[in-house]
């Protein structure tokens, strides 16, 4: 079966399985190192209002504070960037560096005074960049993807909001919050231009012109075919050398009968 030029940007790498999987064991050697030799490395998280706190924004997706805040960050986080690493290998850098830091400084600025960490922020950051860039950009594959972040994470937006579980077990709503509102602005404005549906004819651009072009001035506003004028009849002048040809004699032809 022939792929199309937009199919071709699916293809499986080392990198795809590779890449998720190094920063899964990032986030499980930092907390080993937290667990054994520095007890006080939350203090690296997200403090807000301080410029100390400043230093969390790219450190806190690493920081766990129990394992099962680290196993329970630890599958979303590898599935997640597997399929960002798949479907949108252009944009995966961008995607991952923006999402981990504005959903940092997001934390920054509207989280309350304790130390926020984990990596769920990156998590509700690619549930929202996946399922909304995958509606608005109408290709099937990444429709359907959207759907199945839809099943399995579609109940994580009630910890967006400040409620009685959240404020009751410490949950950082605010870096849930702040993660989802990234993730839904970069689905917004960055541009996968390897999804778009490739143009083949003239009147495909966005920008052509149809009324310069002689064969659309055929066809009314409403696209009904407009006839044609009937051409006048056309004059041709006589010639000096058509005359010369012609004569006004009147010229009998008899036939002989043979004898």
């Amino acid at each position: 079966m022939i792929k199309s030029s937009i199919d071709k940007n699916f293809y499986f790498s080392p990198s795809v399985f590779l890449f998720p999987l190094l920063f899964v064991m990032v986030m499980w050697i930092c907390f080993y190192a937290n667990l054994h030799y520095f007890p006080e490395m939350h203090e690296f998280g997200i403090l807000p209002k301080t410029l100390k706190g400043l230093r969390g924004v790219p450190l806190h997706v690493f920081i766990h504070g129990s394992f099962k805040h680290l196993l329970n960050n630890s599958i979303p986080i590898f599935f997640l960037i597997m399929a960002l690493k798949y479907f949108y290998r252009q944009q995966f850098w961008k995607v991952l560096f923006i999402g981990i830091l504005f959903s940092g400084i997001g934390t920054w600025l509207i989280g309350r005074n304790s130390y926020h960490i984990g990596a769920s922020s990156l998590v509700y950051c690619l549930v929202s960049f996946i399922f909304f860039k995958g509606i608005l950009s109408k290709y099937y594959r990444l429709v359907a993807l959207s759907l199945t972040i839809v099943l399995l994470y579609g109940g994580i937006i009630w910890y967006m909001f400040p409620n009685a579980e959240t404020l009751k077990g410490n949950v950082s709503w605010e870096g849930h919050f702040a993660g989802f509102v990234t993730g839904l602005t970069m689905g917004i404005f960055i541009k996968t231009p390897q999804f778009e549906k490739p143009i083949f004819y003239d009147w495909e651009h966005p920008d052509f012109d149809p009324s310069d072009k002689p064969f659309f001035k055929q066809f009314d506003e409403h696209g009904n075919f407009i006839n044609p004028p009937k051409p006048e009849p056309e004059v041709i002048e006589e010639t000096e050398v058509d005359s010369y040809f012609k004569s006004s004699v009147k010229v009998i032809y008899e036939f002989l009968k043979m004898k």
